[in-house]
């Protein structure tokens, strides 16, 4: 949101009072209260009048400090917050000199300058990360639009923002305007089904705007060296989070927020869906499943889409019977078959379903100011949403999604959330609505994880399209609704990078775009993409995603490059295992991999699956792709070509190959399993050796599908010879590969030599 126009002037109305002077520092163990004045303080006359803002400075954990500003401190309720389950009270360190004062947090610590001349300066150890000078603290007066505070802090020449949740414009944020609200818009537009207020920058350091309820963010727009959030109210509450390194911010931002748990192995296989409006019943699934099997097409999830449920009653969490006669015995069916099966669901509740009148009369919904049921005909007609603050209706909605689990269902869709009401409505816990609008998925998505979680323990998963800042600790997310275009697979791309920036672990997205119906090329290219992420589901409109329709290479796309996924699962898991443990997300930019790269800076079309392997989708029908390798050695997975990094490179590939480089000095584990994705990964496992230089040696973790590592251990290069060593667990029958050659397959060895011919 603009408050100024141009450079001198004030937009038409308003009436801006900047922080300029720090009258009063008064400092706490634990903290450092400033009065801020807006005017300079010449006599006494000047006290007279305000406003005067209140800036506490405070750390909720080391490395991380907090600023909270207030104007009035008791004219409004208290504000809901980003969820800080990792929040604490560490030790600080306060220094005080004539000019200044300083408060400390592990790395991290921020001045305040006495006197007249406002001036919060961020440090990282002595490195200046960002500043607040110069009218950039503020309180808005504006008639007829509110009252607002707002921060700007600066950017450096040539740094770059990230983040702000799952954004599908353009990766690097500078120059737009971002607004902090969920909405359910597609990918194609400049709203978000999960927003999230933090923005991380390619200084390594991290900005995280403290507030549930809607923040604008102007980044390098209305003054185009600082980045501004703004928030209507009489207060702003912001933490600036330490790197060094953009890793280093992630994993302290998710440290804080919290951390999501490890999903099951299963899970990283194939999903299919029966897509959402095509017509659909218990023959169509089965005979999608025995076709797959029949084409030898490995998959591991079967997901029932919205019709699962009879029309106009969604949710009623009941089986259409007309479809679905018996479905235990379907599910049973399907368990025999190998596969897990995933219903969608939503957090709304139509006036057909024959929960609706038991919902208003025990007061499960959101209401009205007036205490009525709050209704709309926006996508179930006469539906009412489900008040999560209550918790009775958590329970009587978790109660149905236990009983659908006892059938043998495994795990839900967790779809909408979005479209939340924030005028003329009341919540059970008096929860103000417009704080609730970005919180509400949250709760949403956390009743149904935690009641997958009692009841599938180490299995809980769910599949969500909405989020907040803090919903990492509820996996996986998927991005929404695509086109089935070159042009949104690149999007979701971008969608992903940025909420990956922001902690979230794991992502998805739907193969073959959403909307409308793929063309060939657009499909296939889709499913390398789709399987070269965390999560994999093949997912439509009104047209099946079944690959047989499209065409016969499509299968033969499909059944490659999953079998590649679930070889490479020994190292995937390690790496879902590590994100789990850190909070550094499996797929990742480039900036956050290669951030010492200025190359990487801007990279949105490429990406990085651990740090391991590059990946370059292809984004054109001719099979044309340009991408970036940084400096060393890289080593094509698909080709076996190697090539000089730090430069572009530009190929030209068929369906069955896309840029996959293994990054220089990698031990990449290589499993046997091409059938499915949770198998025995320490039996049988190949260690393969890209671009180890003479001297040198590099790390390796294998997982475990139980979710441990199975084993760690390095392998040391001495001219043509490869010695493998373990010196953490073991693994059984395995072996060592250097370009093609392997080494004799050890049992149960921790030593593994390989002399090359």
């Amino acid at each position: 949101m603009k408050f100024t126009d141009g450079q001198w002037l004030l937009q038409p109305g308003a009436a801006a009072h900047y922080a300029c002077e720090a009258y009063d520092v008064q400092a706490h163990d634990d903290k450092l209260v400033v009065f801020a004045t807006t005017r300079p303080i010449k006599h006494r006359g000047d006290t007279l009048t305000g406003p005067a803002l209140t800036v506490t400075l405070s750390s909720p954990m080391e490395g991380v400090i907090r600023v909270s500003v207030e104007h009035f401190s008791a004219s409004e309720p208290p504000r809901l917050h980003v969820p800080m389950p990792g929040a604490g009270k560490p030790a600080v360190r306060i220094e005080q000199t004539d000019t200044d004062v300083t408060l400390h947090s592990g790395p991290v610590s921020v001045t305040v300058r006495k006197g007249e001349g406002w001036s919060l300066t961020f440090r990282e150890g002595g490195k200046l990360i960002t500043r607040s000078d110069w009218r950039s603290l503020g309180y808005v007066q504006w008639p007829g639009k509110g009252n607002f505070v707002h921060e700007q802090l600066t950017l450096a020449v040539g740094e770059t923002v990230y983040g702000l949740g799952e954004r599908f414009t353009p990766f690097v944020k500078n120059g737009q305007v971002v607004e902090n609200t969920n909405k359910d818009g597609g990918t194609a537009c400049e709203q978000a089904y999960k927003s999230v207020p933090f923005y991380l920058t390619s200084r390594g350091y991290g900005v995280l705007v403290n507030e549930a309820g809607p923040v604008s963010f102007e980044v390098a727009s209305e003054k185009t060296a600082r980045v501004q959030f703004s928030r209507e109210g009489e207060s702003l509450d912001y933490c600036v989070v330490a790197g060094p390194t953009p890793k280093d911010v992630v994993a302290r931002l998710t440290a804080l927020t919290g951390r999501a748990p490890l999903p099951p192995a299963w899970s990283f296989g194939l999903w299919m869906t029966t897509s959402f409006t095509t017509q659909y019943d218990e023959a169509t699934a089965t005979h999608f499943i025995d076709e797959m099997k029949r084409r030898e097409l490995p998959l591991s999830v079967f997901h029932f889409d919205c019709f699962w449920m009879r029309e106009f009653q969604w949710c009623d969490f009941q089986w259409d019977p007309r479809g679905f006669p018996a479905p235990g015995a379907m599910l049973e069916r399907l368990h025999a078959k190998g596969l897990k099966t995933s219903l969608w669901i939503n957090p709304y509740i139509a006036q057909k379903s024959p929960l609706f009148k038991e919902g208003v009369d025990k007061g499960y919904f959101i209401r009205r100011t007036n205490g009525l049921t709050w209704q709309t005909d926006l996508w179930q007609p006469g539906m009412a949403i489900v008040d999560f603050t209550n918790p009775d209706a958590v329970t009587w909605y978790q109660g149905h999604l236990r009983r659908l689990m006892a059938m043998g269902v495994d795990c839900f869709k967790t779809d909408f959330g979005e479209r939340i009401p924030d005028q003329d409505v009341r919540y059970h816990d008096g929860s103000d609505p417009v704080e609730m609008h970005n919180l509400y998925p949250l709760l949403y998505n956390q009743a149904v994880f935690e009641v997958l979680q009692e009841v599938k323990r180490e299995d809980a998963i769910v599949f969500a399209r909405s989020s907040y800042a803090s919903g990492q600790r509820f996996p996986v997310h998927w991005g929404g609704d695509c086109w089935s275009n070159f042009e949104s697979m690149a999007e979701s791309l971008r969608g992903g990078l940025s909420l990956t920036s922001c902690g979230f672990a794991f992502w998805s997205h739907d193969i073959g775009g959403f909307e409308g119906n793929p063309p060939p090329a657009v499909y296939k290219r889709w499913i390398q993409f789709g399987l070269l992420s965390s999560h994999s589901r093949l997912h439509g409109s009104s047209f099946y995603r079944v690959p047989w329709l499209v065409d016969e290479e499509s299968c033969d796309v499909l059944q490659a490059f999953t079998r590649l996924k679930h070889r490479l699962m020994p190292y995937l898991y390690a790496k879902a295992i590590e994100a789990c443990e850190t909070g550094v997300p499996m797929m990742r930019s480039m900036l956050l991999e290669h951030p010492h790269d200025p190359a990487c800076a801007t990279l949105d079309r490429q990406y990085q699956l651990g740090e391991a392997l590059l990946v370059a989708p292809v984004f054109t029908e001719s099979g044309e792709v340009d991408f970036y390798l940084p400096q060393g050695r890289w080593t094509g997975l698909l080709s076996g070509e190697v090539k000089q990094g730090g430069r572009w490179h530009r190929e030209t590939h068929d369906f069955m190959g896309l840029p996959v480089y293994v990054a220089p000095a990698t031990v990449l584990p290589w499993g046997r399993e091409t059938e499915r994705p949770d198998y025995d990964y320490a039996s049988s496992v190949t260690l393969r050796v890209f671009g180890l230089d003479d001297g040198a040696s590099a790390p390796f973790a294998v997982a475990s599908s139980d979710g441990r590592i199975a084993a760690r251990g390095t392998v040391q290069r001495d001219a043509q010879r490869y010695t493998a060593t373990i010196s953490e667990g073991g693994l059984r029958d395995w072996c060592l590969e250097v370009d093609g050659q392997r080494s004799p397959v050890q049992a149960g060895s921790t030593v593994v030599t390989l002399h090359m011919a």
